[in-house]
């Protein structure tokens, strides 16, 4: 599958200690093997499960174009079988310790994972060490999941909240990889071959690339023995991977008509911060303000206000070296321009006025709880733990979090809309039917 971005959980949930030691909140204990793979542990005796997860290092913006789509049809294929099991055994046995196993691919990581009993930890590491070290990549089963594939994709572009997203990603980051499809597209997808598939593996697949991260009811020492055990052979060199340049953002208008649509989806978006950011907690209240939950003004102006969408948000996509923060609303096409001039002139008002200190302070206290809320599980911390290390290199404590929370003003908060938001460096997309919609770029003025 391909990664739902949860953005917040990426750069926020940092409530966690040093890595060389534990902590009263957060037991986190970090190893590296002597292949170069890192071993990273949050103890939580407390629970009677265990997460465990390996992250590749690498996702869709790192393929070259023709091999758009190859990070998630590998994620696809280890579950096809090993040299040892079939992919009906594999299920089985998961099925057999009540286990939970599942796998995703983003734009710059792909995650295999599996969520068990503590007491089933050395039967769901065999499984899970299997599938991601011994693939066999059969040419029959790679013909059959290209099918598969193409069968998603197609469901995705049925799907007019995802593919208005898609059609705005790639305009935005127009002729760079960051703005490709995960899946990739039918012609790609329809190219990869046995030697394709082993090539990238070989060359990804490897120990510098790759973090194995766990939280659960575990102790840290005879878990990575356990790693090491099934690991130690992995290969500790790996070839050199494509360096990654800076996207610039295209302030595009697109618009895609599609007459059998109800409604007129828009997609509207500005550049941000990077995930590792200084401005990351600014931005990030910056967006609860605006359209991050049910008081936001967005939501009041546009749903409550003037009842002109049901959906409608705004939601921060952070990468390592860019970002974007974009405005999603769904609403009848006679209603779309209105709701964009409403939009527009949200952006501007937090431009020109600082919110009050009421709307910070819900907007703080927000925040403050999806952190905590977000790591109740030890899946939730498996996946903040690998995302920390592979994003910021340490961890953080709560209190770092809240204090850096807290510190935000007002008028950094205007300082930031200022920067964000300009007519020139917004860029939109509307899909429906939009016979009779004008939308220029003197619209967007803000």
């Amino acid at each position: 599958m391909k990664e739902q971005h949860l953005s917040l959980d990426i750069t926020l949930a940092e409530n966690s200690t040093t890595a060389t030691s534990g902590h009263p909140a957060r037991n986190i204990r970090k190893t590296r093997l002597p292949n170069g793979l890192l071993v990273l542990t949050e103890r939580m005796p407390h629970l009677r499960s265990v997460s465990m997860g390996v992250w590749v290092g690498t996702g869709s913006r790192d393929e070259a174009p023709e091999l758009n789509g190859i990070s998630h049809f590998v994620e696809h294929m280890v579950f096809k079988g090993t040299t040892s099991r079939s992919a009906q055994q594999i299920a089985r046995e998961v099925d057999a310790i009540g286990g939970n196993l599942d796998a995703f691919t983003g734009k710059e990581t792909v995650c295999f994972n599996i969520k068990v009993l503590d007491s089933n930890i050395a039967a769901a590491m065999d499984v899970l060490a299997d599938l991601v070290l011994h693939p066999t990549f059969t040419p029959d089963d790679i013909v059959r999941e290209q099918s598969v594939i193409l069968e998603e994709i197609k469901m995705d572009e049925d799907n007019p909240d995802y593919l208005v997203h898609e059609l705005f990603t790639q305009n935005f980051w127009k002729d760079d990889a960051l703005g490709r499809p995960i899946l990739g597209t039918k012609k790609t997808v329809s190219s990869f071959r046995q030697q394709t598939v082993f090539d990238f593996y070989a060359g990804h697949f490897t120990a510098a690339n790759m973090v194995f991260s766990a939280a659960g009811n575990l102790d840290h020492h005879t878990f990575v023995a356990l790693v090491e055990q099934h690991f130690s052979g992995l290969s500790a060199t790996s070839s050199a991977l494509p360096g990654r340049a800076c996207p610039r953002a295209q302030h595009h208008l697109t618009l895609r008509n599609k007459k059998s649509l109800e409604q007129v989806q828009i997609c509207l978006g500005t550049a941000a911060p990077a995930v590792a950011s200084q401005l990351r907690y600014p931005v990030y209240l910056l967006n609860t303000i605006l359209g991050g939950g049910m008081s936001s003004r967005l939501f009041q102006t546009i749903r409550e206000d003037r009842g002109l969408a049901y959906s409608i948000y705004s939601e921060m996509n952070p990468f390592r070296d860019t970002g974007s923060l974009c405005v999603y609303a769904g609403t009848a096409p006679e209603k779309a321009k209105e709701a964009i001039l409403l939009t527009v002139s949200e952006l501007s008002r937090l431009k020109q006025e600082l919110v009050t200190e009421d709307e910070l302070e819900r907007a703080k206290n927000q925040l403050k709880g999806n952190i905590v809320l977000g790591l109740e599980s030890s899946s939730s911390r498996m996946a903040n733990l690998a995302r920390q290390q592979m994003y910021f290199d340490r961890f953080f404590t709560v209190d770092e979090i809240i204090d850096q929370v807290e510190a935000v003003t007002r008028e950094d908060l205007q300082v930031l809309a200022q920067e964000l938001f300009h007519p020139d460096s917004l860029a939109l997309t509307l899909l429906g039917n939009l016979d009779g919609i004008d939308i220029q770029r003197s619209d967007l003025a803000c």
